[in-house]
C-alpha cells in the first residue's frame, strides 16, 4: 500500500461484558505489545456492567500511557436513568483525558470542548461532520453501516479533518432500552445476573430454518458476522483516511492488530492478512458488504479468497 500519509491503528472500547481481571489483562497485553496508537475506554453498551472494569481503569490507563497510547474514555450509548446521566456528566466535566461520544446526549455537555464521535453516532455526510466539527469534535469514527462512496465523500469534503474507519469486529447494529440477552435465558434486565457475561464474544442467534443471524451482546444487537476491511483500505487510505478501528473481540487482538498494520506498512498483503485473521478469530463469518454497498453480511472478495468470508 502506497500512500503519504499512513493512517494510525486505534481499539475501541470492549463492547462485551468480560470481568474485571480479563478486562485489565486484555488492556495490560494491549499496552505492551499491540502497535495501536488510539485507545478508547470505558462502558458503552450497560451501565450494569460498570463495576466490573471501573475498579482498574486507572492502572489501565496508566499502563497504556507509559506504553506511549493516547486514551480517550467513552460514554454511554443510551442513557435512561438519572444515575446514566450523572455518570456522563462527571466523565464529561472531570476527565482529564478526551471524551468520546456514542450517544446525542452527551454533545450539549461537550460543546466547545475537544472530543471524539463514536461510530453509535450516526455520521452519514459531510454536512453533519461539519455542525460536528464546528461544536468542537476532533475525530469521527464514522458508523460501520457507510459505503465507501459516502466515506469517500467526506473525506474529500473536509481533507484536514480526522476520519476514523470502523474496521474490523462485529458491527454495533441496534441498542435497545430492554435486554434481549437477559430475556432468552428466562431473566429480566433489572435483575439480569449479568448473564451477558456467559458469552464474552456475544450470543449468536439463528434463524428458524438455522441460519446465522445477528448476535446479542446485553441490550445490544450485533452482526454475526465480523467486519474485516484489512484488503479495501488502499483507496479511502489515500483519500486521506486517518485512522482504522479495531473493536475488541474475544480472540488475540494483538495479532489482529499487527496483521493490519503490517497491511498498513505494506509489508502484507490484504489477502494474506485476511487468510492470517481466519487463524486467529477461526468459525467466525466476515464480511465487508457495508461497505461495498451490499447487505452488511455480504462477503465481496477479489480473486482466490472467494470462500474465506464463510469461516
Amino acid at each position: 500500500m502506497t500512500t503519504t500519509r499512513k493512517p494510525s491503528l486505534s481499539l475501541g472500547p470492549v463492547y462485551f461484558l468480560w470481568d474485571g481481571p480479563k478486562w485489565r489483562d486484555f488492556y495490560f497485553r494491549i499496552a505492551d505489545e499491540a502497535p495501536v496508537e488510539y485507545v478508547t475506554l470505558g462502558e458503552t453498551v450497560c451501565s450494569k456492567r460498570q463495576h466490573f472494569s471501573e475498579p482498574h481503569v486507572a492502572e489501565v490507563i496508566e499502563r497504556l500511557e507509559a506504553a506511549g497510547k493516547r486514551v480517550a474514555l467513552s460514554t454511554l450509548a443510551m442513557v435512561t436513568l438519572e444515575r446514566e446521566s450523572r455518570h456522563v456528566r462527571d466523565l464529561i466535566r472531570d476527565s482529564e483525558h478526551p471524551v468520546e461520544a456514542n450517544d446525542l446526549s452527551a454533545l450539549g455537555l461537550l460543546r466547545d470542548r475537544p472530543h471524539s464521535i463514536g461510530p453509535l453516532v450516526n455520521v452519514y455526510n459531510a454536512a453533519t461532520a461539519r455542525t460536528l466539527a464546528a461544536r468542537g469534535a476532533e475525530n469521527i469514527c464514522l458508523p460501520p453501516e457507510l459505503p465507501a462512496a459516502s466515506v469517500l465523500q467526506m473525506l474529500a469534503a473536509m481533507p484536514d479533518f480526522s476520519f476514523e474507519l470502523f474496521a474490523f469486529g462485529r458491527m454495533p447494529l441496534a441498542i435497545s432500552a430492554r435486554c434481549a440477552h437477559a430475556r432468552s435465558k428466562g431473566l429480566t434486565k433489572d435483575n439480569c445476573q449479568f448473564i451477558c457475561g456467559e458469552e464474552p464474544d456475544g450470543l449468536p442467534l439463528r434463524t428458524l430454518d438455522k441460519q446465522s443471524f445477528l448476535v446479542l451482546n446485553g441490550v445490544q444487537t450485533m452482526s454475526n458476522s465480523c467486519a474485516v476491511l484489512v484488503d479495501d483500505l488502499a483507496p479511502l487510505v489515500e483519500a486521506g483516511l486517518s485512522r482504522v478501528r479495531l473493536s475488541p473481540q474475544d480472540c488475540d487482538m494483538v495479532k489482529v492488530a499487527g496483521l493490519y498494520g503490517a497491511v498498513l506498512d505494506g509489508r502484507m498483503d490484504g489477502e494474506e492478512a485476511i487468510a492470517e485473521l481466519a487463524k486467529v478469530y477461526p468459525g467466525v463469518r466476515f464480511s465487508n458488504g457495508f461497505l461495498h454497498q451490499q447487505e452488511g453480511a455480504a462477503w465481496v472478495s477479489r480473486g482466490r479468497n472467494a470462500a474465506l468470508g464463510h469461516g
